[in-house]
């Protein structure tokens, strides 16, 4: 099973998070994120505003925005 990425850029994480629906409401001390889900529900997300994001925020994210971590792995590879 891949690993979470040690410190992973902001950048390229949100770039990720886009690609799996996710759009940017609100960004200051930390970044808050929304995704409009097929069935009419809004899956919301928060995030620290670092330039660096370490592993186990990666693994809270996921838990958060309720989605795989092959899910966010296949899209951070693909960002």
């Amino acid at each position: 099973m891949p690993k979470f990425p040690v410190d992973a850029s902001k950048q390229k994480v949100l770039k990720a998070l886009g690609l799996l629906g996710f759009h940017i409401v609100r960004e200051k001390e930390h970044i808050s994120m929304v995704r409009n889900n097929p069935d009419g529900s809004i899956t919301p997300l928060t995030m620290p505003n670092h330039t660096k994001i370490k592993s186990s925020t990666l693994r809270q994210i996921c838990t958060q925005a309720r989605m795989s971590r092959e899910e966010f792995l296949a899209a951070y590879e693909e960002a």
